[in-house]
């Protein structure tokens, strides 16, 4: 394959200044992509123009700056229902990120609804963020909580006891990506399954969202939370997508500003949805750079994000297969871009730190996933995860880095 084939992306990298950094007097090699992504010139550049010209508190102002700010705000909301195919804007509330999203869900829906004794259905790859809020509930309330086991180091969820796990469970929270195997789990089949045994469901989508088509009507879901940083978007935002009918049954999260109607010493009578869950003063500036970042991912094409990713994600597997004695996590087709590893002979730890070194960014640790990293007997491991920004030239310098460090522990 030529060179120029090599460094061919979905993007014009030029749309990327982060991407033209050295470090440690190398070219940057960005794979920590699943930890967040990157930002390109058209959304620095609309965060720049609303903080330069629109600039103020939304919503009951009266003048032109707070109309412009109120317009850009609920525009970036109907932005999100068309991404995510939802049925209203009303169904969308702002938050800020998939952590957020989840612990709303788990201390207002879930809060109010589960009993003593009821159950609580996730799986064994969930990300810390959708399994510790479920844990501190379940203390709380005195509810139990089951999970949907792992098959192994290929990653894939073992369903063959889903319907008698959804008969004694009353809700199902799970990861449509997983962020350390690259798994993608067939969430419409699966919600299908729980809304047939009246299980309510939340999908943690921030590994999907951005990567590839999400559409959450064809999903089935009730619930489903995403972050902007992960999906080219800035950070401190995100998005909780909820059924209209079970935000209007839903106590507020928070109380302050914004989500009343009406406040008198000894009551109050709330807004309504979705303003109800938005109280305080909303990150205006995240809403607009987050409308920036989908127009940018669609005007590529999500189904071809996705692909390009898979791609490189399948080059590099190929490539680490190769070394003697490597254990590759996650299934050997259909993945992600995220590719989990570890060496016989270098610690993943040291492995990132010396590959930074070179100028290839990887994650090493947990990566919030100790249950499942115990489960399969490892402390840590080594990631490299892909966007449609990077390259096979990329894939490529990974790996002679990779041999780098090796040598080195030889």
């Amino acid at each position: 394959m030529s060179a120029e084939a090599k460094s061919a992306s979905l993007a014009r990298r030029d749309d990327f200044p982060i991407l033209r950094e050295t470090v440690n007097g190398h070219p940057l090699v960005y794979l920590d992509n699943a930890a967040s992504s990157q930002k390109p010139r058209q959304v620095i550049d609309a965060i720049r123009r609303y903080y330069e010209h629109d600039n103020a508190n939304v919503h009951r102002g009266i003048h032109e700056l707070s109309n412009r700010a109120t317009e850009a705000y609920e525009g970036a909301r109907q932005r999100v229902a068309d991404y995510l195919n939802a049925g209203s804007r009303d169904e969308i509330i702002f938050t800020r990120g998939t952590t957020e999203g989840l612990n709303l869900v788990a201390n207002t829906w879930a809060l109010e609804n589960l009993r003593e004794g009821d159950t609580i259905l996730l799986t064994e790859m969930e990300h810390h963020s959708n399994l510790v809020p479920w844990q501190m509930l379940a203390r709380r309330i005195g509810a139990q909580l089951d999970f949907i086991e792992i098959t192994g180091d290929d990653g894939q969820l073992d369903l063959q006891w889903l319907d008698e796990q959804l008969a004694r469970a009353r809700l199902l929270s799970l990861t449509h990506v997983s962020n350390t195997l690259g798994s993608v789990n067939p969430v419409a089949e699966i919600c299908a399954r729980a809304r047939a045994a009246g299980v309510i469901t939340v999908v943690d989508a921030a590994q999907s969202t951005g990567h590839a088509p999400v559409d959450v009507q064809a999903i089935g879901c009730d619930f489903l939370a995403f972050s902007g940083h992960k999906t080219c978007g800035p950070t401190g935002i995100g998005v909780l997508y909820g059924r209209r009918e079970l935000l209007e049954a839903m106590p507020p999260y928070q109380g302050g500003g914004e989500m009343i109607a009406k406040v008198e010493y000894r009551d109050v009578t709330f807004n309504v949805v979705p303003h109800k869950f938005e109280a305080g003063t909303p990150n205006v500036a995240g809403a607009v750079g987050l409308h920036a970042a989908l127009d940018y991912l669609d005007a590529i094409g999500r189904e071809a994000i996705f692909k390009h990713s898979q791609h490189l994600a399948k080059l590099a597997c190929e490539q680490l297969g190769e070394i003697d004695g490597i254990r590759i996590f996650g299934p050997s087709e259909g993945r992600s871009g995220v590719v989990s590893f570890v060496l016989p002979d270098a610690h993943a730890l040291d492995l990132a730190t010396m590959a930074d070194q070179k100028g290839v960014a990887l994650r090493a640790g947990h990566h919030c996933n100790q249950p499942l990293l115990a489960k399969l007997g490892v402390p840590a491991t080594a990631r490299a995860s892909f966007y449609f920004y990077n390259t096979e030239a990329e894939v490529d310098r990974f790996i002679e880095v990779l041999h780098q460090v090796r040598k080195l522990f030889a």
